[in-house]
C-alpha cells in the first residue's frame, strides 16, 4: 500500500518547532530511511491550525490526510499502519483535503476539518501555506507562483496600479490607506532612483501573521515586491525585518537566493529589461520601526525615530528618494490581485473593505492560530464559529484588536461585522490583525496596564506628550490595581489620553490612549469596582483579594506544605487557615486544592 503514497510532509513554521515538530520530522526522516521507502518527506509551513501542532500529512494521489496532535507515540503507529499499510487511523486525522492533479492549485482542493476551522475562511494570502515546500521554488512556481510578474511584464506601470486600486486592497498594516493610491504617488515622483520596502516589523503583541507568510510562503512576498517595483518604477528593494524571526530569515535568504537564479531578480528580468534587486536589513525589535519615518531612520543606520510629514516617504524616504512602504499581508495579496483580476478581489468583501484579512487568534482562544476570512464577516463567526471561543468555555468578555495602538471590543459586540469603518466606530483598529481573546478570568484594568506598559516601553521618547504622558497614564493605573485609585483619577485619564493623541507626533503616541479610552468606554464598572469598592472581580490584582479557606476543607495538608511563605497552618484532618498577613498571593492553594476549598474573595 505504501506505494500509493506520494509524500509526506511536516508543519515546520515556528509555532510548530516549539511544539516538537522538528524531532518529530528527524525520527520520521529516520524511519524512512531504515524501511528504504522512496517517498519524500517535505517541510511546509503552518496551515492555521497551531492549536493542533504538530502536524504530519500523508498524501496520496488524490488526498491530503492531516494528523494533529502528533507525539512520537503516535508517530510509529501513524508509521506502522498507514504509511506502511495504509490503514488510516480516522479518529487522529484533523484535517483531510481532496484534490485533482495539482496538489498545489487551491482552486482543485476540497477541505474539511475535524473543527469546521476552515469552513467560513477565504484562503488568498495563505493559499500555499502548509501545502508548499516554502523552501521551494519549483513548488511556488507550480502553485501558480511567478504567473503574475510574466502578466505583469506584459502591462505597463499605469495599467499595474490601475489593476491594484480597482481591487479595492488597503493596507493590512494597520491604516487601511488605498495601496493602488500609494503606489501612484511613488511613480509620479521623477527619480531614477526609487525604493520599496517591505514592512516585516510585526511588534503588536498576540500578532503573528507576517511571520506565518514568510515562513510558509516568501516567494509570494517577493513577487509582490517586483510587481510593485515594476509598477513605481523602482530598482531597489528592502526587507525590514525584524531579527526575532530568524527562521522566516532563513527562508526570505533562500527564496532571494532561488529568485536571482531563476531570473526572477536582478538585472533584466526575464528579458524584459527590468532590473530590481532586494536586500534585507534585519531591525532591532524596537516597535516604533514599524512607523515609516521611523524605519527609515532605522534603515539608514540612526535611531528610529519618527519624523513629521510631509514629506512623506512616496516623496522623500530612504536616503530622501522616493519610497513605497507595504507590509508583508499587503504585498501578499498583490499577485492574486494581478493573476485573478482585480474584480475577483472586489467581489470578496463588503463596502469600502475588499478581500480577505488574516487574522491571529491568540490569548484565551480555543483554537489558536492564523485565519484568513472575507472582509465583512463578523466577530462572532471569527471567534465563535472558527476559534470555537474561550478555552474556558465561558462567555467572550473583550477582544482586543489592533494589540497596543488598538482597543477592547467587549462581547456584546460579537455581531459587529470586520471592517475598517465598523471597527473604528469602536474606538478600536483592524490594525494588522492581531486578536487576542479575553474571558472573565481577566481583569480589564490589568490587560490595560499591560497594553500601556507596552507602550511606554516602546516610545522613542522624542514627544514629551508621549514619553511622559503615558508613564503618567500608567501610574494612574498601577494607583488603582494597588487599592488606592480615585474617580477623579478616571477624569485624569480621559484627559491626559486626548492631550496624548493630540500632541504626539506619530502613529505610536497618538494610538498609545485607545486601549484606555475603549475599556473606560465599555468597561467603566470594573474601573469603579477597583476603586470604590477596592475588588477586583478577576482575582488578578493582588492588593484587592485575599484567598479564604471554605467548611469544604478536608484538612489533607497540600495547601500548607506547598505554601511558599508559610501562611497557611492547621491539623490534618481539620479545616485550615490562612495567616492573611503572611499570604504573598501567589495563588498556589488554589489552585492545588483537591476539594476547591478555597475562595477568592
Amino acid at each position: 500500500m505504501v506505494q500509493n503514497i506520494k509524500r509526506l510532509t511536516v508543519g515546520m513554521n515556528s509555532c510548530g518547532i516549539a511544539n516538537g515538530a522538528e524531532d518529530l520530522y528527524n525520527i520520521l526522516s529516520q524511519k524512512i530511511e531504515e524501511s528504504n521507502l522512496k517517498v519524500p518527506l517535505i517541510q511546509v509551513g503552518c496551515i492555521g491550525m497551531c492549536y493542533h501542532e504538530p502536524l504530519i500529512d500523508v498524501i496520496t494521489e488524490d488526498t491530503i490526510y492531516t494528523y494533529g496532535d502528533v507525539t512520537e507515540k503516535k508517530l510509529d503507529r501513524i508509521f506502522e499502519d498507514h504509511i506502511l499499510n495504509g490503514n488510516i487511523i480516522e479518529d487522529w486525522i484533523v484535517k483531510k483535503d481532496s484534490f485533482k492533479e495539482n496538489i498545489f492549485a487551491i482552486e482543485n482542493r476540497t477541505t474539511w476539518d475535524i473543527d469546521n476551522f476552515f469552513k467560513k475562511q477565504k484562503k488568498i494570502v495563505l493559499e500555499n501555506s502548509g501545502y508548499i515546500n516554502a523552501e521551494s521554488i519549483k513548488e511556488y512556481i507550480e502553485s501558480g507562483g511567478y504567473q503574475a510578474l510574466k502578466k505583469t511584464l506584459q502591462m505597463n506601470p499605469e495599467e499595474v496600479i490601475d489593476e491594484v486600486s480597482k481591487s479595492g486592497l488597503r493596507g493590512r498594516g494597520g491604516a487601511g490607506f488605498s495601496t493602488g493610491l500609494k503606489w501612484k504617488f511613488t511613480r509620479k515622483e521623477d527619480s531614477k532612483i526609487k525604493y520599496v520596502i517591505c514592512n516585516a516589523d510585526e511588534g503588536d503583541p498576540g500578532a503573528f501573521m507576517d511571520r506565518n507568510v514568510m515562513e510558509g510562503d516568501p516567494h509570494r512576498v517577493i513577487e509582490g515586491m517586483i510587481i510593485c517595483a515594476y509598477a513605481i518604477g523602482a530598482p531597489e528593494g528592502l526587507v525590514y525585518i525584524r531579527a526575532e524571526y530568524p527562521l522566516a530569515i532563513k527562508r526570505l535568504k533562500i527564496a532571494l537566493k532561488s529568485a536571482h537564479e531563476n531570473g526572477y531578480l536582478g538585472d533584466n528580468i526575464l528579458n524584459s529589461g527590468f532590473s530590481f534587486d532586494i536586500t534585507i536589513k534585519e531591525g532591532a525589535g524596537a516597535f516604533v520601526c514599524g512607523e515609516e519615518t521611523a524605519m527609515i531612520h532605522s534603515i539608514e543606520g540612526d535611531r528610529g525615530m519618527p519624523t513629521s510629514k510631509p514629506p512623506f516617504p512616496a516623496q522623500k524616504g530612504v536616503w530622501a528618494y522616493p519610497t513605497n512602504i507595504n507590509n508583508v499581508e499587503t504585498l501578499a495579496n498583490v499577485s492574486w490581485i494581478i493573476r485573478k483580476g482585480s474584480q475577483a478581489f472586489a467581489d470578496i468583501g463588503v463596502g469600502k473593505s475588499k478581500g480577505s484579512k488574516v487574522f491571529a487568534l491568540a490569548g484565551k482562544i480555543k483554537r489558536g492560530g492564523n485565519v484568513e476570512v472575507p472582509m465583512g464577516i463578523t466577530l462572532k463567526e471569527i471567534l465563535i464559529d472558527i476559534g470555537g471561543g474561550t478555552k474556558s468555555g465561558s462567555d467572550v468578555k473583550a477582544i482586543q484588536l489592533g494589540g497596543p495602538s488598538g482597543g477592547c471590543i467587549p462581547g456584546s459586540l460579537l455581531n459587529l461585522k470586520v471592517t475598517y469603518e465598523d471597527i473604528a466606530a469602536t474606538g478600536a483598529i483592524v490594525g494588522s490583525g492581531g486578536m487576542i481573546v479575553m474571558d472573565e478570568s481577566t481583569c480589564m484594568v490589568d490587560i490595560t496596564k499591560f497594553f500601556l506598559d507596552f507602550t511606554v516601553k516602546e516610545s522613542c521618547g522624542k514627544c514629551v506628550f508621549c514619553r511622559i504622558g503615558t508613564k503618567r497614564m500608567l501610574e494612574i493605573l498601577q494607583k488603582i490595581t494597588d487599592g488606592n485609585g480615585t474617580l477623579d483619577d478616571l477624569d485624569n485619564l480621559l484627559d491626559l489620553s486626548e492631550k496624548i493623541k493630540k500632541g504626539s507626533l506619530c502613529g505610536l503616541g497618538k494610538t498609545a490612549p485607545n486601549p484606555v479610552l475603549t475599556t473606560l468606554k465599555y468597561f467603566t464598572d470594573e474601573f469603579k469596582e477597583h476603586i470604590e469598592n477596592h475588588k477586583c472581580r478577576a482575582g488578578i490584582c493582588k492588593p484587592l483579594i485575599h484567598y479564604e479557606i471554605t467548611d469544604d476543607c478536608i484538612g489533607c495538608t497540600l495547601c500548607a506544605k506547598k505554601c511558599p511563605v508559610q501562611a497557611i497552618e492547621g491539623e490534618a484532618k481539620e479545616k485550615h487557615f490562612i495567616i492573611q498577613e503572611k499570604c504573598s498571593k501567589c495563588g498556589t492553594c488554589y489552585s492545588i486544592c483537591p476539594s476547591k476549598a478555597i475562595n477568592i474573595i
